[in-house]
């Protein structure tokens, strides 16, 4: 399925129904007065958390999207129905946006979780709510009102507590593969990941945290080389970002400066992203190129206060040790700040 993380949709909510002029016509009853009921209400827009959905495609085609109208009140003091509410279903980790003014209109992460972004109109009162000692019998009803019209812009960012960080082909899906049941595509050739993948690793049988591979970035993604910043909003509400570098060499690049090049990437596209803990990781450590390096990568980062860690998504060397490592981040980091702390600007 098509992966899509960002659409527009214009939404209406449904017009009230008109009240009703209408008059009790019985034989027995002279001056039988009013009773033409009211309309009914328009039916509501909501968006409500689907987890079983992953992207937004559903929502991605060009379209108005409208609720039911309330019908209009009737003689013998008969309302009208209400218009019947469009639910619309998206995927855990959707925010809401107003498309124009921006304005942050509902955060849907839990299962069910449900926010109302139209509101349908009132029903306008039937005739019978105008009948006064002086005028028994009122010609007057009122029109229902307008439905809400708004135009939205849905943005998905998927919710994992942990995020690989790194150039193209350093190994991140490799590594997811070998830590978690999720298979993303792996391939010897840059931007093998086209889209993000999550995968769910088990500490013990009581904890578990969810680990997303992104997109490699390249320097000038902020300017939009390679495939530019876009996916770095599904690290947004990480607690913890894993670094994986490539120190064997054999690509030609120095991992010390890929490490830095990613980090001013991330501090020009969105500071709370680079003010997020990192874990950094030397990858394919199954290659001997990569173990003649290791001690001198090593060196370089413990100079700067910050420990360098092993692992061959291959092999599964280092694996289990390192993801205990970034569990027990995750945990500190989310004790430290709850789920609930603002969230980081939008990529």
């Amino acid at each position: 399925m098509k992966f899509v993380d960002e659409v527009r949709v214009r939404v209406a909510a449904g017009d009230g129904g008109r009240g009703c002029v209408s008059f009790r016509r019985e034989k027995y009853v002279p001056r039988g007065g009013p009773n033409g009921g009211d309309g009914g209400d328009g039916g509501d827009v909501l968006l409500a958390v689907d987890p079983g959905l992953a992207t937004l495609v559903d929502l991605s085609y060009p379209q108005h999207l409208r609720a039911g109208r309330g019908e209009h009140g009737r003689g013998k003091d008969q309302h009208g129905a209400c218009g019947a509410d469009l639910v619309l279903r998206v995927p855990p980790g959707t925010l809401v946006y107003d498309a124009e003014t921006e304005e942050l209109l509902a955060d849907l992460r839990a299962a069910g979780e449900r926010a109302v972004v139209a509101r349908g109109g009132r029903g306008g009162r039937g005739n019978m709510h105008f009948a006064t000692p002086t005028n028994r019998a009122p010609r007057r009803a009122e029109p229902g009102t307008p439905g809400e019209q708004r135009a939205l812009r849905l943005e998905l960012r998927v919710l994992a507590d942990a995020g690989l960080l790194g150039f193209p082909n350093v190994g991140k899906s490799t590594l997811v593969r070998a830590v978690s049941a999720a298979r993303p595509r792996v391939a010897d050739y840059p931007f093998t990941t086209l889209v993000p993948h999550l995968g769910v690793v088990r500490l013990d049988d009581e904890w578990s945290f969810v680990l997303a591979d992104v997109p490699g970035l390249i320097e000038g993604a902020h300017a939009g080389h390679g495939l530019g910043t876009r996916f770095l909003r599904h690290l947004a509400r990480t607690a913890v970002l894993v670094h994986l570098l490539d120190v064997s060499g054999l690509t030609g690049r120095d991992p010390l400066a890929d490490f830095d090049a990613l980090n001013r990437e991330l501090a020009l596209t969105s500071p709370a992203l680079a003010q997020k803990p990192q874990i950094v990781v030397a990858g394919k450590l199954d290659l001997a190129e990569t173990r003649a390096r290791l001690p001198a990568a090593h060196r370089a980062l413990a100079a700067r206060g910050i420990a360098l860690y092993g692992v061959s998504g291959a092999t599964g060397e280092g694996a289990a040790a390192l993801m205990r490592v970034v569990g027990e981040a995750v945990r500190a980091a989310r004790a430290a700040a709850p789920a609930a702390a603002t969230l980081a600007a939008p990529a």
